[in-house]
């Protein structure tokens, strides 16, 4: 974390009213440095800030990040503004630079960004509750619905072939041929297994070639910790870290909220019979994402938002087995065949979800 006094040279750079009383780091989130500013504003008025230093080493190209935030947060404010809605809390209010830019680099071209604090806020890192996952499927829907009509080919690709399923099986045969950790030889049950699943994992991806789906601006992080919920209610309020904002399908976003958010066990549980897609919580998300979003999508979309949650978690656990194999050298691990683990977690939890794709659908059209 960097020394307070950078921070606060830092806040300088924004064009924010009053004088700065306090900053303090928040500790939770892995990849960007945040801060919390509070500043006086006079006549017993307080106003807080979130400054973020962007990581570099995640996001190469830092200006298009804040060019997609800034493109898609003013664009549903502005649709607000228009239609007499109270625009504080739908969306993130980003400020500019002192000379009217949308980020700050400091001298050692390290990029900075500066948003509103949203008061009497609340975030979960994780949730159990029916009502938080209801208002998460909510919250995501509406960004999708207040989207629906921004042309999602402006917007920059940040992170490339995030979301290709065809270059995550690549890169996982790749993974296998190379056997780089001599690891192979002990995981060949769970290979095989993802190697039979790869037809159903690529479908959609074949049927966007096929423009049979749409491209949408989507989160593509869609789990509740990027959800601000009212402390006092929790009815959400807006969705938050939007640096992965770029074009997508509406079903993986449906998707990988539901791969976390409805598994019964950690991302890393090694005991896979604890590892199961509950109902209930799938229920609740997807009750709270088509009230929001179900007027706005294609038949197609809607057909495909259970494989999509599939897709999701097959494509996740490649990744997992593929820096396994690779030596563990992409995600961080803290014990011993952590990967490994993660990996059979996805693999027994899109198995589960394949045995209850009906049932899921069900569910779905209860919604549609």
């Amino acid at each position: 974390m960097e020394n307070i006094k950078v921070i606060k040279s830092i806040c300088r750079q924004f064009n924010i009213d009053g004088k700065l009383v306090w900053v303090d780091p928040i500790m939770y989130g892995h990849i960007n440095s945040t801060y919390e500013a509070k500043f006086d504003c006079g006549l017993d008025h307080y106003r807080k800030y979130i400054i973020q230093k962007i990581n570099k080493e995640v996001f190469k190209k830092p200006e298009e990040v804040m060019e997609n935030i800034f493109n898609v947060t003013r664009y549903i404010i502005n649709n607000a503004i228009e239609r007499g809605e109270n625009a504080k809390t739908i969306a993130l209010h980003f400020k500019l630079t002192t000379d009217g830019k949308q980020f700050y680099i400091d001298e050692d071209g390290q990029y900075w960004r500066c948003y509103r604090f949203i008061d009497k806020s609340v975030t979960y890192q994780s949730t159990q509750n029916p009502k938080i996952l209801e208002e998460t499927g909510k919250a995501f829907g509406r960004f999708q619905n207040e989207l629906r009509d921004f042309d999602a080919t402006i917007l920059h690709e940040t992170i490339r072939d995030f979301h290709n399923t065809l270059k995550r099986y690549e890169q996982l045969e790749q993974a296998i041929k190379d056997d780089i950790a001599l690891r192979k030889t002990y995981v060949q049950k769970e290979i095989n297994e993802y190697l039979a699943l790869k037809d159903k994992a690529l479908q959609m991806h074949y049927m966007v070639a096929h423009n049979e789906l749409p491209l949408r601006v989507t989160h593509n992080d869609t789990k509740c910790n990027n959800v601000l919920f009212d402390e006092a209610t929790d009815d959400y309020l807006t969705v938050i870290d939007l640096d992965t904002v770029m074009p997508g399908l509406v079903g993986f976003d449906f998707g990988d909220a539901v791969r976390f958010a409805a598994n019964t066990a950690e991302e890393d549980e090694a005991d896979m019979a604890n590892v199961r897609l509950d109902l209930r919580k799938f229920e609740a998300f997807t009750k709270g994402f088509l009230s929001e979003v179900k007027d706005s999508l294609t038949d197609k979309e809607k057909e495909t938002l259970v494989l999509g949650a599939i897709t999701m978690t097959i494509e996740c656990g490649t990744r997992f087995l593929a820096d396994y194999l690779n030596g563990d050298t992409y995600f961080r691990v803290d014990k011993i065949n952590q990967n490994f683990n993660r990996a059979r977690c996805q693999l027994k939890l899109a198995q589960d979800m394949i045995e209850k794709e009906e049932k899921m659908n069900m569910i779905v059209r209860k919604y549609l």
